[in-house]
């Protein structure tokens, strides 16, 4: 069994779009639905693979220890991205298939952002189709910074796969640290931190704290925030007393339990299912190659559906080892020490980076 291939045409995507965002769907609509959805995201394995290899090549010619890791978009997301975006149909969603890289500190970030985007080193055939800089040009109000990357996959040899686009996301340990402190506080506290909503105490919390990173690493801080160290510090002493962030992040990581079906061996893809009100996370790994990964595929739609978009959080992923695993995904095993350790020299008054440089 090789890669998996588009069988359906974008008409036929864009209307399963539809019947996914529609209540009044009947099961047997959403079922086929689902198979085409499917299909269309499993058709970004190829291309997403071909991507991430090249990322992890150029990335460790840069910081050897980068972490590298690749994702399908969950089903949930698809979803609330079609709901959210008026207008966008599934074929134009552009981060399907989606690959990161986490290096060491914002110079390695720079030297990285240069080979994909300078038009002497970029070295690919591919369509750089989009570029949005969250990090040196302009952050999201919300404190989220990233580079991301968009790219037309093309080939003279593999045209099946040809125009699907593959995301890439460059950021540092710092910004990856703040990334997964959102998304626990989202998970576990049921909020929506991530896309600008949840509480206005818990915005303003992270907004000023990304601030801090951007001072630290010498970048554009967050609109409407401080920009002068000491008074980001002031702030974020008295929200980290009143939303007891630090207690509430170390309750998270220690009440999460797991269970494992993980051959350490043979492992090439892992799906991660996070129940936040059980506080339960399941890992099942499966082998490398096209096989393992249609067979982690069609296990992942019967979890998502099974879910219904209810409390479990569900991802495909790709990963060298469980150890990368959880340093590339922490989100997934409530593990926030790295922003814990952030906000602590932040309240203790250290501007360095002495825990990330």
């Amino acid at each position: 069994m090789g890669w998996s291939k588009p069988k359906y045409s974008r008409r036929e995507v864009n209307r399963a779009g539809l019947i996914l965002i529609n209540e009044s769907s009947t099961d047997h609509e959403l079922n086929h639905a689902y198979a085409i959805i499917n299909n269309w995201r499993t058709s970004h394995n190829f291309p997403l693979n071909t991507f991430q290899i090249r990322l992890r090549r150029e990335a460790k010619k840069i910081d050897k220890q980068c972490l590298v890791g690749q994702r399908i978009k969950r089903l949930s997301s698809i979803k609330s991205k079609l709901e959210r975006i008026r207008g966008i149909n599934l074929s134009q969603i552009q981060d399907i298939g989606g690959c990161r890289v986490v290096v060491a500190n914002v110079r390695d970030l720079d030297k990285l952002t240069r080979v994909y985007t300078s038009r002497s080193s970029r070295g690919l055939k591919h369509d750089l189709f989009s570029v949005d800089d969250y990090v040196f040009v302009k952050p999201r109000f919300t404190g989220y910074r990233s580079i991301h990357l968009v790219y037309k996959y093309i080939s003279d040899k593999n045209k099946d796969y040809n125009n699907l686009k593959i995301e890439i996301q460059l950021r540092t340990l710092l910004q990856h640290a703040w990334a997964t402190a959102v998304e626990t506080i989202d998970s576990f506290t049921n909020q929506s931190l991530k896309l600008g909503g949840g509480e206005q105490d818990w915005r303003r919390f992270f907004s000023l704290i990304s601030s801090i990173i951007a001072l630290k690493e010498n970048t554009p801080i967050v609109p409407d925030t401080p920009d002068h160290f000491d008074t980001l510090r002031k702030e974020i002493i008295l929200l980290e007393k009143k939303l007891k962030v630090i207690n509430l992040l170390e309750g998270f990581s220690a009440a999460v339990h797991f269970t494992t079906d993980v051959d350490y061996q043979k492992a090439g893809f892992f799906l991660l299912e996070l129940d936040p009100l059980e506080k339960i996370v399941n890992i099942m790994s499966f082998s490398s190659g096209s096989r393992g990964l249609n067979k982690a595929s069609e296990q992942y739609l019967e979890l998502e559906k099974k879910n219904k978009f209810n409390q479990k959080n569900i991802v495909l992923v790709s990963s060298d080892t469980l150890e990368t695993l959880r340093l590339t995904y922490p989100n997934y095993y409530a593990d926030t020490s790295r922003f814990i350790s952030l906000l602590q020299e932040t309240i203790a008054g250290s501007r360095q980076l002495s825990l990330f440089d």
